[in-house]
């Protein structure tokens, strides 16, 4: 497949039409699956890995899931390509960079539903939905999960579970999380009491790329941490409602900032779009920021003229892999950081023509 193919058009979820979208940028559910009869990947031999990799590769394009799934060897692709699958959220940084030998990805047109095969686990099932939709994620993956089961055999304990490489995954595997955009917490400075409170509750914040990425442009994945012993649905409803009170917190913090700073936040923005506009060069993390401060200013209403959506598509879109796709060449840091600043500016003057 020729990833290129992707460009024209991004994942169902960045258009920011699903529930609490000022928010929740995204919703992912995800299940970690191993084959019976297979060592997990640490300690399967390469001749296993491949033996894994055929027999998931030959399900995944059997399996009666719709959409129809695509397949992509990883192993094969440049180190670009890896990258744009990673900003694309289809794939792990780990698939990408870390791990070695036969491995792979399906994902559907819409780029909705992604099965990576060969990472931590033999199997790693995920759907993405735009907004906060954890049932409607639930119940595409359930699906996706049921055909995927009926052409593989499980590992399965009935005591313990779904068997899976990290202890923490052990049970159903699920891990359910949503990308939320909290600028107003951090601008009032309570989003580290936020993310204590989270802590305590066994509750996980990850940046924008999971494990191991930090914060930018005021994203954060919250995500359950066991799943021993806890059913799907109660897990999908104690985050519910644990994001349900950061809705809350976020948007009365949105408030204070319009009722009492308005003026500085205005301009602010002002500045945001400004050095969008006419920038010669930007690196990609004064980009999410200043993005991050855009996309607050549309759903405070102080920006009336650009889409959310293309803010959404734009956090990715400027991202390294993107850009050099875009361009169609291999680009060196200051060349990025010059061609994103280019990237930018077209696209800002189609709503500010300065």
């Amino acid at each position: 497949m020729n990833l290129d193919s992707l460009l024209p058009h991004l994942g169902e979820w960045l258009k920011g039409t699903g529930p609490d979208a000022d928010v929740v940028i995204s919703t992912r559910v995800r299940l970690a699956r191993n084959l019976a009869g297979y060592p997990f990947i640490t300690k399967a031999t390469p001749a296993q890995k491949a033996a894994i990799e055929a027999k998931a590769r030959d399900a995944l394009r059997d399996a009666a899931v719709e959409p129809r799934l695509t397949y992509v060897d990883v192993a094969d692709l440049p180190a670009i390509d890896r990258q744009f699958l990673v900003e694309r959220q289809l794939i792990s940084r780990e698939l990408a960079t870390v791990l070695d030998g036969p491995r792979g990805v399906a994902f559907d047109d819409r780029e909705s539903v992604s099965v990576m095969v060969n990472e931590e686990d033999h199997l790693r099932l995920q759907v993405l939905r735009s907004g906060l939709s954890l049932e409607e994620a639930w119940e595409v993956i359930d699906r996706v999960d049921d055909a995927v089961e009926a052409r593989l055999p499980y590992a399965f304990h009935e005591q313990f579970g779904y068997l899976t490489a990290c202890p923490t995954n052990v049970g159903t595997g699920m891990r359910a999380s949503v990308m939320l955009h909290l600028p107003a917490l951090g601008i009032t400075k309570q989003i580290e009491k936020v993310f204590k409170a989270l802590q305590k509750i066994n509750l996980v914040v990850r940046g924008l790329y999971g494990e191991g990425s930090r914060a930018s442009g005021d994203l954060y994945q919250i995500s359950n941490q066991v799943t021993l012993g806890r059913a799907e649905p109660r897990v999908l409803m104690e985050i519910r409602e644990v994001i349900g009170m950061i809705l809350q917190y976020e948007r009365q913090a949105r408030q204070v900032l319009l009722k009492e700073r308005k003026q500085p936040e205005q301009d602010r923005v002002a500045r945001a779009v400004g050095t969008l506009v006419s920038a010669t060069m930007i690196t990609s993390e004064e980009t999410m920021e200043l993005l991050s401060a855009v996309r607050l200013g549309i759903h405070l209403h102080l920006i009336d003229d650009i889409p959310p959506i293309t803010v959404n598509e734009l956090f990715i879109r400027t991202q390294s892999a993107h850009l050099q796709k875009i361009t169609g060449k291999s680009l060196g840091a200051e060349e990025r950081n010059a061609a994103r600043a280019k990237y930018l500016r077209e696209k800002f003057r189609e709503f500010d023509p300065r």
